[in-house]
């Protein structure tokens, strides 16, 4: 149960789940103001390597593995890329798919737990301090019973914080301080925001060549930083879809990753949309330009 206070901020009350959150955000990206002080190529690469292996723990196991069931692993792969995730200190895997299933059941409306008819400063950030709204306001974590019933996501939503305090200390031990502030402020708050940029700018800037319903959009830049998931108005026509940039030339570093899974035979029922599908979601403008 959470200890709310009578604290007003930003126009609404806060708990301490809010506050030990803001306080987690604000020391992680202080961390980062050390950055240039404490350059060195070990700690860049450190870092480069575990902000791709926990990019995908959050792209390709959170989102297209878990929440949307777009392929099937063997479940030592999935829990292994699930944990890369957690890595990433965007929550558990129960807590992250439940919410992302909620968007995309009340996308872009008052109910999206980071709806940006609300401002971009909530679609981006702001929604992640408000644990009562993403929660509460569903009933708790009632769409996530298929994870629910593992106890290796339970064990994970229990110790969530715990596993990158240990990686923070193992950093330290083995390159000291720069290693601490790129392997854990640099590359954590680079993939925050690479996947925040998706649910901000993601509905807000870009192209739309799908007739979704909402303000989703296709952005090559976002899909460059968050390794292809700015295709987003391709992924809300086709959720189910493990493949995001679905031109040749839309860039989905997470797709290559599954393509090469299940051409080794370890990524099972890749799910991709069909011609007819497309036809029957291709907005106006992309039947003009498939004609032209």
């Amino acid at each position: 149960m959470l200890i709310s206070f009578q604290m007003k901020f930003w126009g609404r009350k806060w708990n301490i789940q809010d506050i030990s959150i803001v306080v987690v955000f604000l020391a992680l990206h202080c961390l980062c103001l050390f950055a240039p002080f404490h350059f060195n190529w070990g700690a860049f690469w450190v870092a480069t390597a575990l902000s791709f292996l926990t990019g995908l723990g959050v792209t390709l196991s959170y989102h297209r593995n878990l929440a949307h069931r777009s392929f099937t692993l063997p479940k030592w792969l999935e829990y292994s890329f699930a944990y890369c995730g957690v890595l990433s200190l965007q929550g558990s895997p129960i807590e992250w798919v439940s919410t992302h299933r909620y968007h995309h059941q009340f996308t872009d409306t008052g109910k999206d737990p980071h709806s940006p008819i609300k401002g971009f400063w909530h679609s981006h950030m702001g929604w992640i301090f408000d644990s009562s709204n993403r929660f509460g306001q569903y009933g708790g974590l009632k769409n996530v019973e298929d994870l629910k019933k593992q106890l290796f996501y339970r064990f994970l939503r229990h110790t969530n914080l715990l596993h990158s305090v240990l990686l923070g200390g193992l950093l330290y031990a083995a390159g000291g301080f720069s290693f601490l502030v790129w392997g854990m402020g640099v590359r954590i708050v680079l993939v925050f925001h690479s996947t925040f940029l998706v649910n901000s700018a993601g509905h807000k800037w870009g192209k739309k060549p799908w007739n979704t319903g909402d303000m989703s959009s296709n952005s090559w830049w976002v899909a460059l930083l968050a390794l292809g998931e700015g295709w987003h108005n391709n992924h809300h026509a086709f959720e189910y879809s493990a493949r995001q940039g679905l031109e040749w030339w839309q860039f989905d570093f997470t797709w290559y990753i599954i393509k090469f899974l299940q051409a080794i035979g370890l990524a099972t029922d890749v799910k991709v949309p069909t011609e007819i599908q497309k036809q029957r979601k291709a907005s106006k403008s992309r039947i003009l330009a498939t004609k032209n």
